[in-house]
């Protein structure tokens, strides 16, 4: 949808920035936090003392019932990391990039939710875009996220990402609004 340019826009106009998929980046990577129980969910997706995220979603795909055993080990690791980065954080909009925000109801933790939204087209083509994503994967990765719709809908924000100074624009936007209200440090 354009959520890491977002992301980055936002970082640009002097937001903190926590990126969820960084933070399993992390977790993922050799020694890192989220090995060891990755390995012993799906052994073939860890090499060379990491997970090797192809082969996760290759071991994903083939499946299904793998998601909710690995969502159970990874994402309280990456709450932690999340918490430590709110706890942390200095500047006066801090933002957490969040693909499954709503999904895991992270929502509720936030003053205000924006959502990144590209086309169905986009979306998909943004998706195949990225190393070892298949037209399965992508469809498999689409299937867990709420419909664009129902994100639009629930956000107090929306910024179009089809262009670059769209998304750019809007950003600001809420930026400005932000700092624009009363008692805002």
């Amino acid at each position: 949808m354009g959520k890491s340019t977002t992301a980055s826009m936002l970082a640009a106009e002097g937001c903190a920035v926590w990126d969820a998929d960084a933070s399993v980046h992390a977790l993922y990577g050799p020694g890192g936090g989220a090995v060891a129980a990755v390995a012993a969910l799906a052994p073939d997706a860890v090499a060379a003392g990491g997970v090797d995220r192809v082969r996760l979603r290759a071991a994903l795909a083939r499946d299904p019932t793998l998601w909710p055993r690995l969502e159970a080990a990874v994402h309280p690791l990456v709450a932690a990391d999340r918490e430590r980065f709110l706890a942390d954080s200095a500047a006066d909009i801090a933002v957490l990039d969040v693909p499954l925000l709503y999904e895991r109801g992270i929502d509720a933790e936030c003053d205000g939710v924006a959502v990144a939204s590209a086309s169905a087209a986009t979306q998909m083509a943004r998706l195949l875009a990225r190393p070892g994503v298949t037209p399965e994967a992508a469809a498999l990765l689409l299937s867990r996220q709420m419909p664009d719709a129902q994100k639009r809908a629930l956000a107090r924000w929306i910024v179009p990402t089809e262009t670059l100074d769209g998304a750019r624009s809007a950003v600001r936007g809420i930026v400005s609004e932000i700092r624009s209200r009363p008692g805002h440090a």
